[in-house]
């Protein structure tokens, strides 16, 4: 589809003026007929089409997936023990035009719509990558806090995101801001500088500036969110690194009584990362601020994760993951899982997962409890 859409906008916004000019520069005489003067006009048209779509370079991918989900536990306390749901139902359109621009559009399409769920737009930017050592991406992304987030759900294994990125990485925020999916809007520099001989850089960093209110919502207050990240690589594949945030969130729903205005989000990471045959992961991160739904909520929070993936055989890879979050820096508030995943890539467009969590939640009735979840995804 290269240079497709270039032709056709070429089309609609030069056809006219073109075809306006080219008449008044061929006027019929007589030794020009009507028939000779449209196919001159017809070919210059067309040349000119064509040098604006070679200029343009506009390059387009369409995609999607779907992940599809059954869950059982033994925890008790709750309207039901399993459940069939829907995960995600994903469609994107990614590529670049003029060479030094990326863009992506990525929609959610599964839910029942809602104020924070249902169909919706994920991802909306555009970056320009001219020099590797400063990029420029502004629109609606991923926050640049943590390893994990940026991630995505395909590869990473466990069928779900750690307790650090759910709870202090904004996928499902503590702060009572949800359904963000670890997004906001925003602007972001981020580049890579010293190039190695086997071609990955030696040094990366990202900061960037954004409205602190999530996705596809307008800017509630004075305040932007500021969030940045830098990390080395001394071997490819491998990154060893930390991250901060000094942020502000603005309750949309405030209506006083049990509710905060407005809560800080001061927080801090660090973390180490290879991705290879072999995987091996772990972060902490740290955070002060509190609840905007719970004003009697402790302001202060941490999380911690270390996680393993091994391949056994071809297209098969067996995870494990050790996951805490303590919701008030102390032990009595500490919930761990204990994670066993088992990924099988029948192609690499067709996923099985088949997850086990062993769950020590001592803020629970039911402290101690399993849960099974089998996941399928299919990519296009």
């Amino acid at each position: 589809m290269k240079k497709f859409y270039a032709l056709i906008v070429g089309l609609l916004f030069m056809g006219n003026a073109t075809l306006a000019t080219n008449l008044s520069d061929h006027q019929p005489t007589d030794s020009t007929s009507k028939e000779e003067i449209a196919s001159q006009t017809s070919r210059n048209s067309l040349a000119e089409v064509k040098d604006l779509a070679d200029k343009v370079d506009f390059k387009v991918k369409f995609g999607g997936y779907i992940m599809t989900k059954y869950d059982l536990t033994d925890q008790r306390y709750l309207s039901s023990n399993s459940a069939f749901s829907l995960r995600f139902v994903r469609l994107y359109a990614s590529g670049s035009i003029f060479k030094d621009f990326a863009y992506k559009l990525q929609i959610e399409l599964q839910g029942k719509p809602g104020t924070y769920k249902g169909p919706r737009v994920l991802d909306a930017f555009i970056e320009w990558q001219r020099f590797a050592e400063a990029r420029i991406k502004i629109g609606e992304f991923k926050r640049s806090f943590g390893f994990e987030n940026p991630m995505s759900p395909l590869v990473m294994g466990f069928g779900a995101f750690s307790q650090a990125t759910n709870k202090l990485a904004s996928i499902s925020d503590r702060i009572g801001d949800e359904g963000t999916s670890g997004r906001d809007l925003g602007i972001q520099l981020q580049g890579d500088f010293f190039p190695a001989a086997d071609g990955h850089r030696w040094l990366h960093y990202q900061v960037g500036i954004f409205n602190g209110q999530g996705i596809n919502r307008a800017e509630r207050d004075h305040h932007k969110d500021l969030i940045g990240g830098i990390w080395v690589s001394p071997i490819k594949n491998l990154r060893i690194g930390g991250f901060g945030w000094n942020g502000k969130y603005t309750n949309e729903s405030y209506k006083g009584a049990g509710d905060l205005k407005y809560a800080l989000r001061n927080r801090w990471g660090v973390g180490v990362d290879y991705e290879d045959e072999w995987v091996v992961r772990s972060e902490y991160m740290s955070s002060v601020g509190g609840v905007v739904t719970d004003a009697t909520a402790p302001d202060r929070a941490d999380a911690w994760y270390a996680a393993v993936g091994a391949p056994l055989f071809k297209n098969f890879k067996l995870f494990g993951r050790w996951d805490c979050y303590r919701h008030n820096k102390h032990w009595n508030s500490l919930v761990a899982n204990y994670g066993l995943s088992a990924n099988y890539c029948f192609t690499k467009n067709f996923i099985f997962q088949l997850n086990y969590n062993f769950t020590n939640n001592r803020m629970a009735k039911d402290r101690y409890y399993n849960t099974i979840d089998f996941q399928v995804t299919a990519k296009f």
